[in-house]
């Protein structure tokens, strides 16, 4: 920080108490000026760079947008996305993969990123998340329960089991006492959607999130079992985050007032 030289000013008498008092309004001023420059906002407004976040595929849209108010609140950064199953996430982190952030969509999931010691602090859940049955428009199976999904003939998709969406739908059916086999197992949930949109499969279990961002694409059944199986999304600032500082204001976004209001627009819960 550049000090500036101290100017002496010497009055004279004619001056008067009025000129004091400017000179002294002036210096305070100059004195604020200072203070609000390095206040957080101020460096804040500093972040450059890019900012890599690795995150579940069901936070795409809603992941999507913040970046977008991130980058025009922070002029000079990008947010730049990794979508997928977060089993898969977890393995390139642990692999090595640079990134400055992790969403997961279950805490065990996460559990692996800490258990190799490649997270910087502690996940914090920021949001939840909540099954539903998705099904092909006009439900022409007329799926309504969970057991509906064990019929005679029905195709239905799951996400894998060492996915927290297929961790979640299994652990439904466990509950309910069902046994269901799919016709596939996806690595993410947007793919299990996926299947129900181009009509491959009558029915699959996704997240309420997924059903409301396919926007009429699909059409969603609720069950109860599923409020027994609700998945914690954490959150967490990476250990060797190349861009620490902006990462780490990105997160405080995803959390912040702002960020929930998004977050609950698309579907999710909060913790």
């Amino acid at each position: 920080m550049t000090t500036r030289p101290t100017h002496r000013r010497i009055l004279h008498p004619a001056v008067g108490g009025t000129a004091l008092l400017l000179a002294l309004s002036a210096c305070s001023s100059s004195d604020d000026s200072a203070s609000a420059s390095s206040s957080p906002a101020s460096s804040a407004s500093d972040l450059k760079g890019t900012v890599t976040v690795f995150a579940a595929a069901s936070l795409k849209e809603s992941f999507t947008e913040l970046g977008e108010e991130f980058e025009a609140a922070h002029p000079g950064t990008k947010v730049t996305f990794n979508f997928g199953g977060s089993d898969a996430l977890a393995a390139s982190i642990t692999s090595g993969a640079p990134a400055d952030v992790f969403a997961a969509a279950s805490p065990k999931t996460m559990q692996i990123v800490t258990d190799a010691k490649d997270a910087a602090g502690e996940p914090a859940t920021f949001v939840r998340n909540q099954l539903e049955i998705a099904v092909v428009p006009g439900n022409p199976e007329n799926v309504a329960t969970l057991k509906d999904l064990t019929r005679s003939g029905l195709k239905v998709a799951l996400c894998a089991k060492e996915v927290p969406c297929g961790a979640a739908a299994q652990k439904a059916l466990d509950g309910a006492g069902l046994r269901l086999t799919p016709v596939s197992y996806e690595q993410d949930v947007k793919s299990a959607l996926t299947k129900v949109q181009l009509k491959e499969v009558d029915a699959s279990v996704v997240y309420k999130t997924d059903v409301k961002a396919a926007a009429g694409k699909v059409e969603g059944v609720e069950f109860p079992e599923s409020a027994g199986a609700v998945n914690d999304y954490p959150i967490v600032l990476l250990k060797d985050a190349p861009n620490a500082s902006a990462a780490e204001a990105f997160i405080a976004l995803v959390r912040s007032g702002q960020g929930r209001k998004v977050l609950t627009g698309a579907g999710f819960l909060t913790p």
